[in-house]
């Protein structure tokens, strides 16, 4: 068990190294083509991407692969429909705003998904509270200076951020039920539909113009959906969504690095600081001792009490 945990968290960690860094690619993806179409293009790229992968996995079973069931289609659905309002809002967002701060608010999942999990009768420790708390002080730091204003851009990645929040327990909840692959499949092909319908309505595109966005489409669908997304389900089958949500809130700094690095976006001093206390808000809430389940609780106590 203790292996599988740790093997989860460093896949979301990779994950949200992944996402972080698909944050540029999003928004300069977009200097040749619309939001909707971005978003369409790099989610059906991921769907071919992801289906050697499944075809070579089914020949490699002992058993037959069970066929695709009715749960199976609705879980990865549900899945894709919150994909999609949540990656498009993001993406429309960052029309409007910087990188590093759409990363910052786009984290503040890190508080919604314990606050959403008291609704359904999930309780997270003191450890994952606390961890949580000091990842929102360090996100803001990161990316919130003297003077800011609340942007256009902003209050839409702040409504994603309660999508995300939405979508971090959806995938807590079927990817321990169903296969973390074609889950992700199903969810990515919802997300693309979607995306390439709402392209097809709102927008209007070129083929010199997707041409031109390929690097940032390839990035965005191998990397940033087709590998991260895939992971994001793969390690949430051995995962509580709170903890899940502290780890996957690390983009923010990845995204702020990213964006220094590759888009001039500075990082000031207090930044650091806020990337020290969300890598601290992680370790608090993986390294706090975690109250033992009542039932193995009550059988050690029963045991004890033999003993004496």
């Amino acid at each position: 068990m203790r292996s599988q945990a740790l093997r989860a968290d460093l896949l979301m960690l990779i994950t949200a190294m992944i996402w972080g860094s698909a944050f540029v690619a999003q928004r300069l993806g977009m200097d040749n083509i619309g939001p909707f179409l971005y978003t369409g293009l790099r989610f059906a790229l991921a769907c071919l991407a992801l289906l050697p992968v499944l075809a070579l996995l089914q020949r490699r079973q002992q058993r037959p692969v069970a066929p695709l069931n009715r749960n199976l289609l609705i879980g990865g659905v549900i899945m894709g429909l919150a994909l999609s309002l949540g990656i498009n809002l993001q993406q429309v967002g960052l029309l409007f705003t910087t990188v590093t701060n759409s990363g910052f608010i786009t984290g503040l999942y890190v508080i919604v998904v314990p606050i959403l999990g008291l609704l359904i009768g999930q309780r997270s420790s003191a450890g994952i509270w606390l961890g949580a708390s000091l990842a929102v002080v360090g996100m803001f730091l990161l990316s919130v200076g003297e003077g800011f204003t609340v942007a256009s851009g902003d209050w839409l990645q702040l409504a994603g951020a309660f999508v995300w929040g939405i979508h971090v327990l959806l995938v807590g909840f079927f990817a321990s039920r169903h296969d973390p692959l074609r889950l992700a499949f199903i969810q990515f092909a919802t997300c693309a539909v979607i995306s390439l319908l709402l392209a097809g309505i709102f927008e209007t595109a070129t083929l010199e113009g997707i041409l031109q966005a390929a690097p940032a489409i390839l990035y965005g669908g191998l990397f940033g959906v087709a590998v991260g997304f895939t992971l994001q389900v793969v390690a949430q089958q051995h995962a509580i969504a709170s903890h899940a949500a502290i780890i996957l809130s690390l983009e923010a700094v990845f995204a702020a690095i990213a964006g220094a690095l590759l888009l001039g976006e500075v990082l000031a001093l207090r930044g650091y600081l806020g990337c020290a206390l969300m890598f601290g808000g992680m370790l608090l809430a993986q390294l706090w001792p975690k109250p033992l389940p009542s039932e193995l609780s009550s059988t050690t106590a029963d045991a004890g009490a033999e003993r004496r």
